[in-house]
This record gives structure tokens, C-alpha cells and sequence, in this order.
């Protein structure tokens, strides 16, 4: 079995069998009862007969959702092509210009979206394109201007708001998931697809990496089980009835976006509440705790080290303070004339007659000038 198609027999020879993006059915002929030959042939065959015929916007995205179906990214791309396909969708690559982009910014910024939204919309437009470029779609995929890169959000919670979400979320299934997002720093998808047996109750660690993802995508770690998760989780697992850890009446919860935003409202919290932020939250903490940023972003599953440091390093409590003291003058003693002026001119130093007294930096020494 292959990806996408799988090779069959047809009277005697070889045929690869396959779905298009419609679910229709095909069977093509290889032209050979040889098996190897027909391996061999068969991905070229493949990719000839699913090539995308159309060179529009549209057409573009659909080969790109098809060929990268099953990865994270695909979850990313409905919500960017309902904001892009009335402007581009018809268009041909060669056609799309500054302006363009500049006139769909102008557009949603008065819809009041914001340049954050904007800026990924026409990011993954410019991802199809490049991937359109890669694979000879197209001969040059164009220039797509954006606005400029977003300042990543400093929102994050305190160790004392992460204590009141956890105390206001009533519901068991909530609960459960701010600790363990808290505890484990795992992204979102990570925590909704673990399932009890990657928790490893005696050697005490949580494998998030889920072995039934078998294309590209974002980090996944191995972490530690902490006495809060551990509770936690035994206290969840006698009632369990599924195999997810993350459930609501047996079945697997695929969202906790209103169970967040509900807890986050009955603890007071006014920072917009997300699973993100309980992420970044972690890291935070972890930071500020003097953790090594090595260890923060295996704990992560960051791949890039980089990233981390980029992120999390100013959190830290040594965050250039060996640079800062290296620029510390004092030791030169003029940053200490002004204190030093000031007390001799204080009445006390002043007698009659007298003249000013004052720090002479040639002589090294206080003089009285008449």
C-alpha cells in the first residue's frame, strides 16, 4: 500500500487503484505483469494522472490540501482561503500583483480584522504559491506582500492565575486539561489525542508523541509526570470510558475553546484564555524558575533550540545580566561626583568665608574654590 493509491491485478497485469479529491474511484493499467516494474512505475503514473490540470488560486489550493492531506497544516487552511478565494480564487498566479494584496489588507482591516490575521491569511496564500513553484504547477510563484510581522502576544498567565483557572473549572474534563496543558507545556492537538496508555504510571512520564501520526508535524516530547498531573490523573482514570485521556462521556473532546473561556470568566481572568496561552504559560514559568533553555525546549518539543531561547530567554532571571554588569562604570568613580558634590555644599560644610568646595577630578581630591 502507498500513499494515496494502492497496485493491484487486472486481467493479468498490473493497475494502480486510487479516490480523486471527489471520492470517485479510478483504476489505471501500468502496461506490465511485472511486479517491480510496476512499483516502479507506479508513483510516476500516479502523480502524472492527479497533476492539476486548472493553474487558478483555486485550483492551486485544492493540490496542495490533496497532496498534504492528513498533516496539521490542512486544520490551518479553511479559514484563510473563506477570507482569500473571492479575490484570488479565479485568478491566475501571473496575474496577482502588490496592489492586490494591498487591496485585500484594506479590505479586512475595514471588516476590523486585524494585521496578525491578515498576515497568516496571505501566508498561506504564499505557501500554496511556493509549493505551486516546487512541484512545476507554476513557472514562478509571485511576490506577496504582507503586513509586517507581528510582535509575538506577551500575554501569558501568573503562577497565581494558572491556581485560580484550575480552582474555577467545574467541569471534570476542563479541569483535567488545564492541568495537564500546565504541567506537560504540550500544545493542544498533543493533549487531545493522548490516550492512558502513554501515561506510564510507574516510570511516571507522558508520551505525547502519538504514534498513529505518520506524516510531518510539530514537535511532540516526552515528559515528566509532576505530583499535580500524576493526582490528577488518577483521580480521572477509574472513571474513564474511553481510551482518551481528555473525554466527555466516552467520547473524545475535540475542543475546549468555551470550557477555557467559561473558568477563565468565574476566576476573573481578563486576559483572553486559549490553549496556546496555557503553552506559553508553562514555558514562562519554567523560564522564570532559572530552567536552561535547553531543557525548556526539549520539554517543548522544540526542534530549534533557537526558537526557544528567541521566545523564553528574556524570562529568565540571569537574562543578560553577565552583558549588564560588564557595562557597570562605577568602579571609575565619577558616577559618584554628583552625591559627592552635593555633601559639600551642604550647610554643614559651608562656613563663614568660605567658598565652594567641590571635587577636583585632576587632583583626586575635594578643593574649596573662593
Amino acid at each position: 500500500m502507498s500513499e494515496g493509491y494502492k497496485i493491484g491485478r487486472l486481467r493479468g497485469d498490473f493497475v494502480i487503484v486510487f479516490r480523486d479529491s471527489a471520492g470517485k474511484r479510478h483504476r489505471y493499467s501500468l502496461g506490465t505483469a511485472d511486479a517491480s516494474e510496476a512499483k516502479r512505475l507506479a508513483p510516476t503514473i500516479y502523480s502524472e494522472l492527479t497533476r492539476p490540470r486548472g493553474t487558478s488560486v483555486a485550483d492551486l489550493w485544492r493540490a496542495f490540501v490533496q497532496d498534504r492531506a492528513g498533516r496539521a497544516v490542512i486544520a490551518t487552511m479553511s479559514a484563510p482561503w473563506k477570507a482569500l478565494k473571492d479575490r484570488f480564487g479565479a485568478m491566475a498566479t501571473s496575474a496577482i500583483t502588490i496592489e492586490d494584496c494591498r487591496a485585500h489588507a484594506a479590505d479586512r482591516r475595514r471588516s476590523g480584522i486585524k494585521d496578525s490575521t491578515i498576515y497568516t491569511e496571505l501566508g498561506r496564500l504564499r505557501m500554496v504559491l511556493k509549493w505551486a513553484e516546487r512541484h512545476n504547477l507554476i513557472d514562478k510563484a509571485p511576490y506577496i506582500e504582507r503586513p509586517p510581522t507581528p510582535r509575538p502576544r506577551e500575554g501569558y498567565l501568573t503562577r497565581a492565575q494558572a491556581r485560580q483557572l484550575i480552582d474555577a473549572a467545574t467541569v471534570p474534563h476542563v479541569r483535567l486539561f488545564i492541568v495537564l496543558a500546565l504541567g506537560t507545556g504540550a500544545r493542544k492537538q498533543a493533549l487531545l489525542d493522548l490516550t492512558w496508555d502513554r501515561c506510564n504510571f510507574e516510570r511516571e512520564l507522558i508520551d505525547l508523541r502519538d504514534p498513529r501520526i505518520t506524516v510531518p508535524h510539530k514537535g511532540r516530547a516526552i515528559v515528566p509526570m509532576n505530583r499535580t498531573i500524576k493526582a490528577a490523573l488518577l483521580n480521572a482514570k477509574p472513571g474513564a470510558l474511553s481510551d482518551y485521556v481528555i473525554e466527555w462521556a466516552g467520547d473524545k473532546v475535540t475542543s475546549v475553546k468555551k470550557g477555557l473561556s467559561s473558568a477563565a470568566k468565574r476566576a476573573g481572568i481578563v486576559e483572553h484564555v486559549h490553549p496556546h496561552l496555557l503553552r506559553h504559560s508553562a514555558a514562562v514559568h519554567m523560564a522564570e524558575a532559572g530552567i536552561p533553555m535547553e531543557e525548556i525546549a526539549q520539554y517543548l518539543g522544540h526542534r530549534d533550540i533557537n526558537v526557544t531561547r528567541r521566545i523564553y530567554a528574556r524570562f529568565s532571571p540571569d537574562y543578560l545580566r553577565q552583558a549588564a554588569s560588564a557595562l557597570e562604570y562605577d568602579d571609575l568613580g565619577s558616577l559618584n561626583q554628583g552625591n559627592q558634590l552635593k555633601s559639600d555644599l551642604s550647610p554643614s560644610n559651608l562656613g563663614a568665608g568660605d567658598g565652594i568646595r567641590t571635587h577636583d577630578p585632576n587632583l583626586g581630591k575635594v578643593v574649596l574654590y573662593p
